[in-house]
């Protein structure tokens, strides 16, 4: 069944991301609790969100989410940037630490796509991009109107 070959990949995709974070534990500190693992996912994902566009994505109350940004400051994974059109406004942008950090699974995506590229036509990989990218925009169509990263 599609859906179960579905969830076969995507659970891969997480239980390698999590063995390498818990790899990572073993020569340092874990650095991020879950939920602050959440919180910079979600940030990152949503390119460069204000404090209040994230509080409102995770529907949390503004000054829990800026606590939580704040401890993310301390650690050095997010920084706060005042928005050039409202000085009242800062967006929240992750830093290098938190992009080494998210590598442990973007590689692991890299290393994937290269071996699809390769094994398979470039017709069925266009295909593939294709039906990715229709499912992108219909999972969560509110997310479709964010700038892309680094924008």
């Amino acid at each position: 069944m599609l859906d179960e070959s579905f969830n076969r990949v995507y659970t891969k995709f997480k239980l390698h991301f999590y063995r390498a974070v818990f790899s990572r534990f073993q020569t340092r500190e874990a650095s991020l609790t879950t939920v602050e693992t959440f919180c910079m996912e979600i940030i990152n994902a949503l390119g460069h969100p204000t404090i209040a566009e994230f509080s409102s994505f995770v529907n949390i109350s503004p000054p829990n989410a800026a606590y939580k940004i704040n401890s993310l400051i301390q650690k050095g994974y997010i920084t706060k940037e005042q928005s050039p059109d409202d000085k009242r406004e800062y967006h929240l942008s992750v830093t290098q630490k938190y992009i080494d950090y998210y590598n442990v699974s973007y590689r692991y995506l890299s290393t994937v796509m290269d071996r699809i590229k390769e094994r398979f036509p470039a017709q069925d990989v266009e295909k593939l991009e294709e039906m990715l990218n229709i499912i992108s925009d219909e999972l969560m169509p509110e997310l479709n109107q964010l700038p892309p990263k680094g924008a």
